[in-house]
């Protein structure tokens, strides 16, 4: 308050100074006609307002008008004017000069709150970006009142909901925004701000329906900004509840969807051995005296129909590992000619009479890999190329490394898949449309190789053309 009346002060002892000035020059150094003197004092006056207000130039205005009669009006060193056309001039001087001063104070004024509005209309854009980061109710809860506070400024802010018990806060003190006050704002709908105590109070509105009250201390704000304020958090409210809900059904629509397939595709797999095994199993109990060839030929169907089972057992409890990342890699150096050796060994049977060319560059790098897991994506690649591959076309298997990546390749001469297709044939129980039928299988090979190589920094794809095959390629760092 000192500083206030220090400050006032010093602009009216300017004010007056600015007059002695104006006075001494025109009266001494430099003689002029007392046209001059009243548009320099008036120039004054409007300076003044423009740049402290209207209280210093309408002293300014009142002391530059007894200074020119005093001085420039006859007879001179009087306050007494001989001629009425004087007394019109001075008049009009001081009408002139408190009419332009309100008018420049006016104009300031509008300046003032034009600049407030626009920097208010700023803070509410740059608040409004900040509610779009999260689409979390809880996260968006509990980062709203720092987000007031950065914006807007302020000592503490606060936000209530009636439905959630808990006051969400900038800080440990409630600084005058007790949980009371919020509920009564959120009850009655009506804000309240206590202009003394710096405290102001606002329901959230949506529409006609509140959602919940804030609050915010050490900070006067109008009441338009806090009513934007209110609808702004409301709505960013309401957006991440609605994109909860809406993730939520979406997240229980693809699970259903996902058991739905699931389902069809481990019954239909699962009924084809099944019922190998039971027809086999059938014929053995019926003919006790079976001859030695036909009844080798059934215990070979059961086992071979059981190796089956047992597989997509495996692949199923691999691919519920690979998901929750409880699979553990044993990254060693390895030579990735042997593992390919390794797996087109172990892959004679699925792939028949089909022959494997391997093309690699001469002299590739040790890689670091987990061998089994890779010699496992191998086999799901070349058993792939078999199940789509024409009787007897040969499969290409090559390798390059290029940049300090090794690139792995497997050639078919299948039927080729489409663009769109190629994007979905690595997610789980995906199979081709047009093989669903024809070709058996669970759709689980291609994701279970997409997440061994993932899990090894790499990327797997797959190139193709209707009619001319495919090739699918996983890449994995050298180092």
């Amino acid at each position: 308050m000192q500083q206030k009346v220090i400050k006032s002060v010093l602009r009216y002892a300017t004010s007056a100074a600015l007059v002695f000035v104006i006075v001494f020059a025109y009266h001494t150094i430099v003689k002029v006609n007392p046209t001059t003197v009243a548009l320099t004092f008036l120039l004054g006056v409007l300076i003044l307002s423009a740049t402290w207000g209207l209280r210093p130039a309408v002293f300014t205005a009142i002391v530059a008008a007894a200074a020119f009669n005093y001085y420039f009006l006859p007879p001179f060193g009087t306050f007494a004017i001989a001629d009425p056309q004087n007394w019109v001039a001075l008049f009009a001087f001081l009408v002139t000069a408190l009419i332009a001063s309100d008018l420049s104070e006016r104009a300031r004024r509008e300046a003032r709150n034009a600049n407030e509005r626009r920097r208010d209309v700023e803070r509410l854009y740059g608040f409004s970006q900040h509610l779009l980061s999260s689409d979390n109710v809880a996260e968006l809860l509990n980062a709203i009142p720092g987000y007031i506070l950065d914006s807007f400024g302020g000592k503490a802010a606060a936000v209530s909901l009636p439905n959630r018990p808990d006051v969400y806060r900038s800080g440990p003190g409630t600084d005058g925004l007790e949980l009371h006050d919020l509920q009564m704002v959120c009850m009655r709908g009506e804000p309240r701000v206590d202009a003394q105590n710096q405290v102001a109070f606002m329901p959230l509105r949506m529409g006609a329906r509140v959602v919940g009250s804030m609050g915010i201390s050490g900070v006067l704000l109008s009441r338009e900004t806090l009513e934007a304020l209110g609808s702004l958090i409301a709505i960013a409210i309401e957006r991440a509840g609605a994109i909860e809900k809406l993730g939520r059904a979406e997240a229980a629509r693809e699970s259903e969807q996902l058991r739905s397939i699931l389902l069809d595709s481990v019954t239909h797999e699962f009924r084809t051995p099944l019922t190998a095994i039971k027809a086999s199993v059938t014929s053995l109990l019926g003919s006790p005296n079976l001859d030695p060839a036909p009844r080798h030929e059934l215990l070979t169907v059961i086992n071979e129909e059981s190796d089956r089972l047992n597989r997509l057992v495996g692949e199923a409890a691999e691919m519920a590992q690979l998901d929750a990342n409880q699979v553990e890699l044993r990254l060693e150096p390895h030579n990735i000619e042997e593992v390919i050796e390794e797996a087109v060994r172990e892959s004679k049977q699925l792939l028949s009479a089909r022959p494997v060319e391997v093309r690699l560059v001469s002299d590739l790098p040790p890689v670091r890999i987990d061998s089994g897991r890779i010699k496992e994506v191998l086999m799901q690649l070349l058993e792939n190329a078999a199940k789509y591959s024409p009787p007897e076309a040969p499969i290409y298997v090559t390798g390059e490394v290029k940049n300090g990546v090794l690139t792995i390749s497997v050639a078919d001469r299948g039927p080729g898949i489409d663009d769109f297709e190629q994007s979905l044939i690595f997610e789980k129980f995906y199979r081709g449309r047009n093989q669903r039928l024809r070709v058996q299988g669970t759709g689980m090979g291609l994701a279970i190789a997409k997440a061994i190589v993932e899990a090894h920094s790499g990327r797997i794809g797959v190139t193709s053309q209707l009619g001319h095959g495919s090739v699918f390629y996983f890449s994995v760092p050298v180092g």
